[in-house]
């Protein structure tokens, strides 16, 4: 009985603070006679915009203090065909959850492509270090349950930034959940007590692409007047690309507003804007449109 209400007092105090932090984090709607205020309020549904601009600061300090190093130091490491195949091999371990995503999606055809890719890679890729399949045509492409839901009909709901994950929202978030479920890996970490294999694969998985994109983070910083906005703006853009399915990266890059992206000092406007795609000033490895997803 005494655990029981010790356990109902730690809820009530964590549930406590939560809502704390939520009514703190809240912003202030705008006046009702202001019109723009207004529309640029409900366009941007970030009504925790406050609590929101704090975690990506907490994320973006964590950034520049760990992951930004190590991303350097991998790229100086490695050499580019090792990078590739350690893309390559990790694509290759998420197919499973891909594949589920595209029965859930009633994507008979994709849901072919996704496993011919896996057959074919991990036996011909020597276990997915090498792309093989795009030796036949048989191109990636990338799908998680967020998308799922979206094409079940469920709405996004409001923009959050969450702490280490990043830009997200109620939606994009349970679908990361059950994608972690519906992993074969959780699985084998559970069952064979190795679960520090899903921890490896995920640093590795935000190092390489953090790697890939150094040069282009940094300009797309540079000529933001809001880093913040620019992100949130983009991140909304690319799941409602990746919901349908695009693959052309300038679909996305396209819709940016100039009120979001402003050169200074005359400068041009990065020609590259999202994380995943390469910059035109600095060499990257080859991008396409299905790689988008990895960034966010």
């Amino acid at each position: 009985m005494f655990k029981v209400m010790n356990f109902t007092k730690k809820t009530l105090a964590v549930t406590s603070v939560a809502l704390g932090l939520l009514a703190a984090g809240c912003a202030t709607a705008p006046d009702p006679s202001d019109e723009a205020a207004v529309q640029a309020f409900n366009e941007a549904n970030d009504p925790l915009e406050p609590m929101n601009r704090y975690f990506f600061e907490v994320n973006h300090g964590l950034d520049e203090l760990l992951v930004k190093p190590f991303a350097g130091y991998y790229n100086i490491a490695l050499p580019d065909p090792a990078k590739d195949s350690i893309r390559n091999f990790l694509r290759n371990l998420r197919s499973p959850v891909i594949l589920a995503n595209d029965l859930f999606q009633g994507e008979g055809s994709r849901a072919g492509t996704t496993a011919s890719r896996f057959l074919i890679n991990t036996t011909l890729g020597v276990g997915g270090l090498l792309d093989a399949a795009s030796w036949f045509g048989i191109n990636y492409h990338d799908e998680d349950f967020g998308q799922t839901l979206a094409v079940w009909g469920s709405g996004e709901g409001i923009y959050l930034h969450l702490p280490l994950l990043g830009p997200s929202n109620p939606r994009d978030a349970g679908g990361k959940l059950v994608d972690y479920v519906l992993d074969p890996l959780t699985w084998v970490g559970y069952v064979y007590n190795v679960s520090w294999i899903n921890t490896t694969r995920f640093m590795v998985e935000g190092i390489d692409t953090r790697a890939r994109n150094l040069e282009t983070i940094a300009e797309l910083q540079k000529g933001s007047v809001d880093f913040y906005a620019t992100i949130r703006s983009l991140y909304r853009q690319h799941r409602n690309d990746a919901i349908a399915n695009g693959e052309d990266p300038e679909a996305v890059i396209s819709k940016v507003t100039n009120e979001e992206m402003i050169p200074e000092d005359g400068a041009e406007v990065p020609s590259v804007l999202l994380p995943t795609a390469p910059s035109a000033a600095t060499p990257q490895p080859a991008t396409t449109g299905d790689q988008l997803s990895e960034a966010f």
